[in-house]
Formats: structure tokens, C-alpha cells, sequence
């Protein structure tokens, strides 16, 4: 059964709080409306799945609801786990090989950018980094969706960018339904150790994410952003032109 998309958002409680607490004590907390048409929504999705004749990598693709142990995507997923078996075990005396490797798994990678191994990633075809990134040690980017990192990107080691997720629903999620939301992050931002960023968020060029953080919603560029949730504390001053 297909959820709707509001009930499908794994961080709608904690988006709903933020905006609860900047809305008047009348307003409503964002979502809060949703949850007595969930069987109504449940029986609309039972008849999608039954008539949709899309395979799951299509599904998965378009962002809607799929089965990750679908024949094609399992295959994929172990050409990606061999490469970055590859790349984490490859000498660090090795630059071709820690250059052929990544160029081999993901989507694109610009020039002089670096990802320090372990790294670990779904399929490593829908990420895209630009040039002169630096990705410390143990980024984790599970690209269900697409993930686009710009140019002159710092990462901080450890830090998990999260495209996928799954269902609120006990029944949906036991039948391993799952989806993904697209991530971007822009020119020049610096994501401090630790940092996770959850599936649909953009983040803005220039922005510094503080050690730590969860960012659960858009930041807008040049800002800096601390705490779970990550919450903009100032503004920072662009580059002069």
C-alpha cells in the first residue's frame, strides 16, 4: 500500500515541530491534519500498486515507493559494493587507482576532488561532486535519489547525506516499501564532522553546517547552521565579487 506523500516523510514530526513553534498557539502543527485519512489513502494506494506496471528501478527513479530487491537494483548495488570495496581497500600510494575507481562508480566527479576512503554509497551512479571538493573519512551517501554536491565543497569526516527512507506505516515498511527525495548542496559549503542530512534537502552555497548537526529542512545560502534540528544562528557575508 502506498501512503500519501505527507504520512511517507520519515522527518514530517520533527519539520512540524519547527514550524510549530514559530506559528501562532492557534495554528496547527504542519501535517497535523493528515493522519484520519490515512485509510482512505491506504486503500487508493492498494489499487496504484496493483495497476502499476513500472519496474522498480523506474519507480525508484521517479521517487514513488519501490522494492530495493528487485532483481536489476540488486545487481547494481553489488557493482557499487565491489567498487567501493575496491577503492576503500586501494593503496594510498595509488593515485591513478584512487582516481579510476570513483571516476568508474559515481555519476561524475570534477577535477581535483578527493574522497578520502571508507566511503559507502547504494549505487554511486546518481551522485555527481564537482571540482575541488574534499570528502574526509567515512562519508556515507546513499544515493537512492540523486545527490549533487558543487564545487569547493568541504566535508567533514563521518558525515551522512541520506537520500532514502521509508513509510510511517508499520504494514508498509514491513513489506520493505521504501523511497527517496533528492539532496543538493551547493558551491562551497562546508558540512562540519558528523553532520546528516535527510532526504529532499537543499543547501545553499556558502553555507557551514556546525559538527554535529541534522538538517531536516532548505538552508539558504551563506548561513551558518548548528544543532538537531539544524537551525540558522547568523548570516554569513559572501564573497566579494
Amino acid at each position: 500500500m502506498r501512503p500519501d506523500l505527507a504520512a511517507r516523510d520519515p522527518t514530517a514530526t520533527v519539520r512540524s515541530m519547527d514550524s510549530a513553534d514559530q506559528a501562532p498557539a492557534d495554528d496547527p502543527p504542519a501535517h497535523g491534519t493528515e493522519a484520519h485519512d490515512t485509510e482512505a489513502h491506504d486503500t487508493e494506494a492498494h489499487d496504484t500498486e496493483a495497476h502499476d506496471t513500472r519496474t522498480m528501478p523506474e519507480r525508484m527513479l521517479a521517487g514513488d515507493l519501490y522494492l530495493a530487491d528487485d532483481p536489476v537494483l540488486a545487481h547494481e548495488s553489488q557493482r557499487a559494493m565491489a567498487l567501493t570495496e575496491a577503492y576503500n581497500s586501494s593503496p594510498a600510494v595509488d593515485p591513478g587507482a584512487r582516481r579510476r575507481i570513483p571516476v568508474e562508480l559515481l555519476g561524475s566527479l570534477g577535477a581535483s576532488t578527493e574522497i578520502r576512503p571508507p566511503f559507502h554509497c547504494d549505487y554511486g551512479y546518481q551522485i555527481r561532486i564537482g571540482a575541488g571538493t574534499f570528502a574526509n573519512f567515512g562519508l556515507v551517501a546513499l544515493d537512492v535519489a540523486t545527490i549533487t554536491i558543487g564545487d569547493d565543497v568541504q566535508v567533514g569526516p563521518y558525515v551522512q547525506i541520506l537520500t532514502v527512507s521509508h513509510p510511517l506505516e508499520a504494514g508498509p515498511r514491513r513489506d520493505t516499501w521504501e523511497y527517496a527525495e533528492p539532496i543538493t548542496i551547493g558551491d562551497n559549503v562546508w558540512l562540519g564532522g558528523g553532520v546528516i542530512v535527510c532526504p529532499g534537502v537543499t543547501i545553499g552555497e556558502g553555507t557551514v553546517v556546525g559538527a554535529g548537526a541534522v538538517v531536516t529542512r532548505d538552508l539558504p545560502p551563506y548561513v551558518l547552521a548548528v544543532g538537531t534540528p539544524a537551525r540558522v544562528v547568523r548570516r554569513l557575508d559572501p564573497p566579494e565579487a
